[in-house]
């Protein structure tokens, strides 16, 4: 069974490797808009095998509790990816916390879907999986990323320097955290 989270607006779930056609067309239409922000991508990334196989280690990760990424659909147009959002590294025992990572479709950008998504992640990260931290590694030049975080009560730890190699080049990122005060 897939997992499905709703919100106003927008469909999100888990895919498989059945899925990788969609996957595909949402990646090449925005190849040159994730670059930046992405690591660096090879020709082989964008083929349908390659696809197929990475969606099916992410549901493998999904089973193993180690990794929670959907992706992200118009309500209104439900068989176009227009993004994802994924909780990885997801630790419990004393650490109880996880990475956010996020994705959204150039021409989605500035609507608000981002910042629906990321809360409903947020929403499943603290009373679905009952973690008590998610962080996210933001870039400073990134604007847009740390407006979404930021509306939604994330506040900044620190800058780590040349923390991800990010489309060839190491970048520094600033840790923005937001913690589940229902369990302090």
């Amino acid at each position: 069974m897939k997992s499905i989270l709703h919100s106003e607006r927008l469909i999100l779930k888990r895919l498989d490797e059945n899925d990788a056609e969609p996957v595909l067309a949402y990646l090449l239409r925005n190849k040159e808009f994730l670059q930046p922000w992405e690591p660096e991508r090879f020709d082989e990334f964008y083929r349908l095998d390659t696809q197929k196989r990475l969606l099916a280690t992410e549901a493998e990760q999904h089973r193993s509790g180690e990794l929670h990424k959907l992706w992200i659909f118009r309500k209104e147009q439900p068989e176009v990816v227009i993004g994802s959002v994924t909780l990885s590294n997801i630790v419990y025992g004393v650490f109880q916390s996880c990475h956010l990572g996020y994705r959204l479709d150039a021409e989605q950008a500035n609507r608000g879907y981002m910042t629906e998504a990321v809360r409903s992640m947020i929403e499943y990260a603290f009373n679905g999986l009952g973690l008590h931290r998610v962080e996210a590694n933001i870039m400073p030049r990134n604007e847009a990323s740390l407006q979404v975080v930021r509306k939604l009560g994330f506040y900044e730890e620190g800058k780590a320097i040349k923390y991800l190699k990010i489309n060839g080049i190491w970048e520094d990122h600033l840790h923005m955290v937001i913690r589940n005060s229902a369990m302090e």
